[in-house]
């Protein structure tokens, strides 16, 4: 196992070189003046909002989030840059929203008057963001006459800006542009409708990853740099000549005991392995416990010493078993990756999706657990580290 300045028993690796270079790739497809907007939700895409902020405060014009609990987690943590909640913000948080100058999306005139409310009571503007449904059939106005005047009247609110307006494409990533064409279409359409009605709205958003990549005329005032800036392809439909990108996350664990079993040993619950022949196997600490999937059980593999070692039977909550056989030398202690390199041997997260065939790259990083320290890169340096047992509850309600 490689020295590191503390044990873990395992960790996800997160290289900030990376994904500087990613973001700074990325704004070269764009054209200048051009924003840009980092999606950071689900705490980056778990590879951790904050770090992220901080290395790419520089290059990017703006954060979005899913949710007002990021929103404000980004606040504490000294980020002064807009912040956007793409999603669902309920009416009661719009005193933390205005609080903490954040820019909901609104797709209700309901919410809309909250914002003006709470902007009023507290002696501020609200500056929100008008959410348009174009495809998705998920939040937001539908592109039609009555939306029109609903923001009419939403324009009208006291102590109310509106900042932006913004949609989502449905299929950017997939070959076939011809859907997103008219998703984009549609926006436009609305969005001039609404500067015939008197109503400009400065920023106008609709690109995710894949279109900042393959559809430059899609770009409008600003991009969402989402996926991509974590240096992962949003499918495999994309053209990834387009812009280079480097993974920036890791796996890594280490072997904790290693043992002969003969033929006809069962390996793990349910006895789903059984060894047809002498083996020499290892356990590693690490399971779906982690958020390491199930379902690479009896399928997947990791790297130790540069080779790949099987995964054997079913994996549990906190570890799994791997052929170490023909893998000379396999002691305690010895380095797994899980996800990255070993020698000339890679696991992607796109390799680990398709050998588990339940799940996509999205996936597979969003879900890696908080029991899972992340610990930072940058010029092959350890800079930042996050445990997230190091968090203190406040249990005084329960005393």
């Amino acid at each position: 196992m490689n020295t590191m300045e503390k044990y873990y028993r395992v960790c996800v690796t997160i290289n900030l070189d990376a994904i500087y270079n990613n973001v700074t790739n990325l704004k070269n497809n764009i054209k200048e003046g051009t924003k840009v907007i980092a999606v950071i939700k689900t705490d980056g895409y778990g590879h951790g909002a904050v770090p992220i902020a901080y290395t790419i405060n520089d290059l990017v014009d703006a954060y979005a989030v899913a949710t007002i609990d990021e929103a404000v987690n980004l606040r504490e943590n000294g980020i002064k840059k807009p912040v956007y909640v793409i999603g669902y913000t309920h009416d009661s948080q719009m005193e933390r929203v205005v609080e903490n100058d954040v820019r909901p999306a609104i797709f209700t005139m309901e919410s809309a008057m909250a914002a003006s409310d709470a902007a009023k009571k507290l002696g501020r503007m609200a500056k929100i963001h008008i959410k348009v449904d174009t495809g998705m059939s998920r939040i937001g106005f539908k592109d039609c006459e009555e939306s029109i005047e609903t923001i009419k009247k939403i324009s009208k609110l006291d102590n109310v800006e509106i900042e932006g307006i913004f949609t989502h494409f449905a299929t950017a990533d997939e070959t076939d542009k011809s859907k997103t064409m008219k998703q984009f279409e549609r926006f436009k359409n609305f969005t001039d409708r609404l500067e015939e009605e008197g109503i400009h709205i400065p920023v106008k958003h609709c690109s995710n990853s894949a279109a900042i990549m393959e559809i430059n005329s899609a770009n409008m005032d600003a991009v969402r740099a989402g996926i991509a800036m974590y240096g992962l392809y949003p499918s495999d439909e994309v053209d990834k000549s387009s812009v280079k990108l480097t993974p920036a996350l890791g796996l890594r664990s280490h072997v904790v005991y290693v043992k002969d079993i003969e033929t006809g040993t069962e390996v793990s619950y349910g006895g789903t392995f059984v060894a047809d022949k002498p083996m020499k196997i290892a356990t590693i600490p690490v399971g779906y416990g982690d958020g390491y999937r199930r379902s690479l059980s009896n399928k997947g593999y990791v790297l130790i010493r540069g080779k790949k070692a099987n995964i054997l039977g079913r994996i549990c909550m906190d570890q799994f078993m791997v052929d170490v056989t023909d893998i000379d030398g396999v002691i305690s202690g010895d380095e797994v990756i899980l996800i990255g390199k070993s020698g000339n041997e890679e696991i992607t997260t796109e390799k680990m999706a398709e050998i588990a065939g339940d799940t996509f790259n999205y996936e597979v990083v969003c879900d890696l657990g908080k029991r899972m320290p992340r610990v930072y890169y940058r010029n092959g340096k350890i800079v930042c580290t996050k445990d997230y047992f190091d968090d203190i509850y406040d249990v005084s309600m329960m005393k």
